[in-house]
């Protein structure tokens, strides 16, 4: 039970800070630091072996970095109106200022 009160807080922690950044580069980075360190911490808890702690930290930075790759930045204009085409498909007809705020 308690390691996966462990892994839950710590995943938690790591998503809530994966996307933090101004550019897609920053976020990368941070987002591959971030689960660099919390994969290695939860490898060591889980397993209680160095192997654990190298292969959760390769793990996680490898995936932390792919979230944080993927994530908007706070300058991404946000669509405001959503039309739909003969198909069905929904496209933006609308975008709001990337500060708006909402």
């Amino acid at each position: 039970m308690r390691k996966t009160m462990l892994l839950a807080m710590a995943l938690s922690g790591a998503a809530a800070l994966g996307g933090c950044g101004a550019t897609q580069q920053d976020r990368t980075v941070g987002g591959g630091a971030i689960g660099a360190v919390t994969g290695g911490l939860l490898g060591a808890a889980i397993t209680g072996r160095p192997g654990g702690a190298i292969v959760g930290a390769v793990a996680g930075g490898v995936t932390g970095a792919a979230i944080g790759a993927n994530t908007p930045g706070p300058d991404t204009p946000r669509c405001v109106r959503v039309r739909y085409d003969y198909n069905g498909n929904g496209y933006c007809a609308a975008y709001a200022p990337a500060n708006a705020g909402y």
